[in-house]
């Protein structure tokens, strides 16, 4: 889907030239349906497995086209950066092939840990048992085997029939990565507290605004009552009412608050946008995120990790630097913009050295940067990307709401 070519054009003219592997996996429904015929068939989580295919192929491959198989970096962006983390627990940690490791540095954009409950949970059986009465598989014996016979059109209109992404559910989906006691055995949450991971040095971080873009279709929530009731029942059926509450409760629901951060009484397109857009953007993202970190450093003290935050695109109307912004300004470089030039800098210094900061190794002073990136570690500090400079913040910002999350992860899985 998206175009490497301009991301190596980049790293050559850095001098640290790499190569570039996309790995296609079945997505959705595809790869990621859930319900009790699924786990039963031993079926889940294929896009997963799809992926730690594509890994194999490098290890056995990648040495015919240039490249290093002992030094392979995985990346990826939103559900891409999910996929990154639950590669590096799936089968619980173990990320081995033929006696050596598949990966060794891991970097996730916008995604790490994303609590989920196993894939014959009830809600998961709802997504399947919708996708078999759309396919018009109901009265069939083996409603799987129903599944696999459609022609791939009618197939997918079944997958397509329960709620997208970019709909009034937002980012309560309903494909996910799912335990399924096999290949991922726990919710994520759960194997990095116990140590069950691939703990490899790893760059993390979040748009500023990450949850504006998944609050633009929900304009009937406008009360706390409401955002209770929304989250209860779309997104976190295992929460209870007086735990949803209190959550809402940690935030403002002033103009003055909310995201995009920062914007004063501008932005709000609907009462309570704002407050939605932040607590989601926590929730799937920014906050998931530290408590990530916390948990990893406790689990792997020695594993090096650098976060950050990109606010290069604040002041853009109602979205800020919102969900996927990071495509343009990393992903394809724009440049001669500081955001895209450092960042970009950045990442092939790690996959040559495993440290963004060392530059070692290149034939040009571009992946030289600016400003040193300090280990998370240390003083809990982030690189925050602005378009025309970069700085540091300590990642301290909305406490209250972070330590309820910390506290009560258990209850917050889709």
């Amino acid at each position: 889907m998206y175009d490497g070519g301009p991301l190596v054009s980049n790293a050559m003219d850095m001098g640290k030239p790499y190569v570039f592997v996309a790995v296609n996996y079945r997505t959705g429904g595809f790869g990621f349906m859930p319900g009790k015929e699924v786990l039963q068939d031993g079926s889940a989580n294929l896009g997963l497995l799809d992926q730690r295919m594509g890994l194999e192929w490098v290890a056995d491959n990648i040495a015919a086209f240039g490249g290093d198989p002992d030094k392979v970096t995985i990346w990826g962006e939103s559900a891409g950066a999910i996929s990154v983390f639950d590669q590096m627990a799936l089968y619980d940690g173990d990320n081995t092939y033929n006696g050596k490791q598949l990966f060794r540095g891991s970097i996730m954009n916008s995604g790490s840990i994303a609590p989920a409950d196993p894939v014959d949970c009830p809600k998961g059986q709802i997504v399947y048992n919708t996708v078999v009465t759309r396919a018009g598989c109901s009265s069939a014996p083996d409603t799987l085997a129903c599944l696999r016979a459609l022609p791939y059109d009618k197939f997918l209109d079944a997958v397509n029939s329960v709620p997208a992404i970019l709909s009034y559910n937002s980012v309560a989906l309903s494909y996910l990565p799912r335990p399924d006691g096999k290949i991922l055995t726990a919710s994520p949450d759960l194997l990095v507290k116990q140590k069950k991971y691939a703990a490899v040095p790893m760059i993390i971080g979040d748009q500023e605004d990450e949850g504006t873009l998944f609050s633009l279709f929900q304009s009937n929530i406008t009360t706390s009552a409401k955002l209770v009731s929304y989250l209860s029942t779309i997104f976190f059926q295992g929460a209870t009412k007086a735990e949803m509450t209190a959550l809402v409760n940690t935030y403002d629901d002033s103009l003055l608050a909310g995201s995009p951060f920062r914007t004063g009484i501008l932005n709000e397109v609907y009462p309570g946008f704002k407050r939605l857009a932040a607590i989601l953007g926590d929730l799937v993202f920014t906050l998931s995120r530290r408590v990530f970190l916390k948990d990893a450093l406790a689990a792997n003290p020695s594993v090096p990790a650098w976060s950050y935050l990109a606010s290069y695109n604040y002041g853009t109307p109602i979205l800020g630097t919102f969900h996927g912004a990071d495509i343009l300004q990393v992903f394809y470089g724009i440049l001669p913009n500081y955001a895209s030039r450092s960042i970009q800098s950045f990442y092939a210094n790690f996959v040559y050295n495993l440290d963004p900061n060392n530059a070692a190794g290149g034939t040009s002073s571009r992946s030289k940067v600016l400003l040193p990136w300090p280990q998370w570690a240390k003083d809990k500090t982030l690189f925050q990307f602005f378009d025309n400079r970069g700085g540091y913040l300590q990642d301290d910002f909305r406490t209250k709401q972070y330590n309820w999350i910390d506290t009560n992860i258990g209850a917050l899985h889709i």
